[in-house]
């Protein structure tokens, strides 16, 4: 780690590019390097070469983009020993990419990670699918090939049909419309809600703000989170930062169904003395 800037401003220096520009792995490294201040980055970056090296014979031998996909599946899933963490899945580790690197076991988002981080070292498009509930991954191609990488599983249409009801109910209908590629910010803001949940869980509100300012650095124009950022601050009584984040809020989503509970949070602030600067 850099002595000369923090985590966060490496962070923050690592998603100011376009989407395409920004490298994943160090991305969440990043975010991890909060927790871990120690952190070596790039320790952890050879540990997914090294993945990549183990799983390129099987790899690169198969005959299809199907081969290609059951081969990835078996090195991270049977040879690696990566799974989801299902005794623990609210483990905050899980959300550590490092951590899911030591341990071998995640959610479902950091270990799609880790299989399009290995795909890449591997020349396969695999990328993350935003499916709902549940993060899966996908080998891009004709056709697209379904990856669940929590429980290590390649996923046909009535398997995706499946996942979708244990979600959304018995009524849900799958759409392939649902496995949408999920860019690289997407699945950064992605992880860092999760986190922030975790946080928000035990009541640690400081590090539930370090997730809702990081998100806000991905993507700023995001007005929910700048709504919960302005929440949090409220519950950690920084009554000056919760305003000026509850009213720039309704300014900008004046009409969403938040906004009357907003509206009441300001009102009370304001009854209370108004903005205390902390």
């Amino acid at each position: 780690m850099d002595a000369d800037t923090s985590p966060r401003e490496r962070f923050a220096a690592a998603v100011q590019r376009d989407d395409a520009a920004i490298d994943l792995a160090e991305a969440a490294l990043l975010i991890a390097a909060e927790a871990y201040p120690d952190l070596d980055v790039r320790r952890y970056t050879a540990r997914l070469d090294a993945l990549a090296d183990a799983a390129r014979a099987r790899v690169t031998g198969a005959a299809s983009d199907l081969e290609r996909a059951h081969a990835l599946v078996r090195s991270l899933a049977i040879d690696q020993g990566f799974a989801g963490n299902q005794r623990d899945y609210y483990d905050r580790r899980n959300s550590f990419l490092n951590d899911v690197l030591d341990r071998r076991r995640g959610i479902p988002i950091t270990l799609a990670l880790v299989y399009i981080e290995v795909g890449r070292r591997l020349d396969l498009p695999v990328v993350g699918v935003g499916f709902p509930g549940h993060f899966l991954a996908k080998l891009a191609g004709t056709p697209e090939i379904v990856i669940d990488p929590f429980f290590g599983q390649i996923l046909d249409d009535a398997a995706c049909s499946e996942r979708l009801r244990q979600v959304a109910g018995a009524q849900a209908v799958f759409d392939r419309r649902l496995l949408r590629s999920a860019g690289t910010k997407e699945i950064l803001v992605r992880m860092l809600r999760n986190l922030k949940q975790v946080h928000l869980q035990a009541r640690e509100l400081a590090l539930a703000l370090a997730c809702s300012e990081r998100i806000l650095i991905v993507e700023p124009g995001l007005v929910h989170e700048l709504r919960d950022r302005g929440l949090i601050y409220l519950e950690l009584e920084c009554h000056a930062a919760a305003q000026v984040d509850l009213e720039r809020f309704l300014a900008l989503a004046p009409d969403d169904a938040s906004a009357s509970l907003v509206h009441e949070k300001l009102v009370e602030l304001r009854r209370h003395g108004g903005a205390t600067l902390h």
